[in-house]
């Protein structure tokens, strides 16, 4: 099997895993309080990345890093994981997985628009029928606007956390595209940061609970497979595939969501709301495509 089709099929079954993810999220929620949970996931995952970096030569690139650098990677952990992780476990525990998908899909908008501030990349004409696409999606879901009173922190809770999402990938996009740290380096420290500040505050605020062995099994699979497999793989993927192929990929991430939403968690799906949520994903999907047109500008 030719190289790049092999790196098709693993970038797939990623992003098929991640989509899980929300799956496991919310049958995990049942029984482990939202933030505890994230951190524990994150932490976990933390570990055995540490322990393939230990094996591995770019763990060098730790001695050297600047002051700089360090502060960069820890307000990317803040950001990330610790704020962004700790606010999707939180919108699932109030919302419908399939209502989250679709608002943390906005984050790639909300990306593209802050992107032209502070790294230069201004929004082509695509981009911006793209972002309006998004938002035409999100109305015909949504119309007419009638969330119930205990969805209404989840709603807050997710509009917080899709403002980080993007200001962690703008930030991790500036710590990244410099080429000058490995993708793992950068990884290891962030996710390490940000899973013992959630998982400190979890258990704070929260305590820790009395986890049975399917609780515990439900985190680990998040932890080892659907995190440090998952993105170590994806990592991989990306020495083959283009930016626009990643960008195809992961996009179909919003058709995965929906259907294990529904079969799985038996949560319904009118035909306005699939509407909705084709709509929303193709402007989305869009506005990423113009990314590395826009990069080259």
């Amino acid at each position: 099997m030719p190289p790049h089709t092999i790196a098709v099929l693993q970038a797939l079954i990623v992003v098929f895993l991640w989509a899980t993810s929300w799956v496991f999220v919310k049958i995990g929620l049942q029984d482990i309080p939202p933030v505890t949970f994230a951190g524990l996931r994150y932490f976990i995952a933390f570990l055995s990345l540490a322990v393939v970096l230990a094996f591995n030569e770019s763990k060098r690139e730790i001695r050297a890093l600047s002051k700089r650098d360090w502060i960069g990677f820890l307000l990317l952990g803040l950001l990330f994981y610790a704020v962004t992780q700790g606010a999707i476990f939180v919108a699932l525990a109030y919302l419908p997985a399939v209502t989250v998908n679709l608002l943390w899909s906005f984050s790639s908008v909300l990306v593209a628009i802050l992107g032209a501030t502070w790294l230069a990349e201004r929004p082509t004409i695509m981009q911006w029928a793209g972002i309006a696409l998004a938002i035409i999606g999100a109305v015909i879901y949504f119309y007419p606007v009638d969330i119930p009173q205990n969805q209404t922190i989840g709603v807050i809770v997710a509009f917080f956390g899709i403002l980080t999402n993007a200001l962690s990938s703008i930030l991790g996009r500036d710590v990244n595209r410099s080429l000058k740290h490995n993708p793992l380096v950068v990884t290891v420290v962030s996710m390490g940061a940000g899973s013992i500040l959630l998982l400190a505050a979890g258990v704070t605020v929260e305590g820790f609970p009395a986890l049975r062995l399917g609780g515990w099994g439900v985190i680990l699979w998040l932890a080892l497979v659907n995190t440090a497999f998952a993105f170590t793989l994806w990592n991989h993927t990306l020495r083959t595939l283009s930016a626009v192929e990643s960008s195809i990929i992961n996009g179909t991430m919003m058709i995965w969501i929906p259907i294990l939403a529904v079969l799985f968690l038996e949560e319904t799906v009118t035909a306005k709301e699939i509407v909705g949520l084709v709509v929303t994903g193709l402007g989305t999907l869009i506005v990423q495509l113009r990314k590395p047109i826009a990069n080259k500008d």
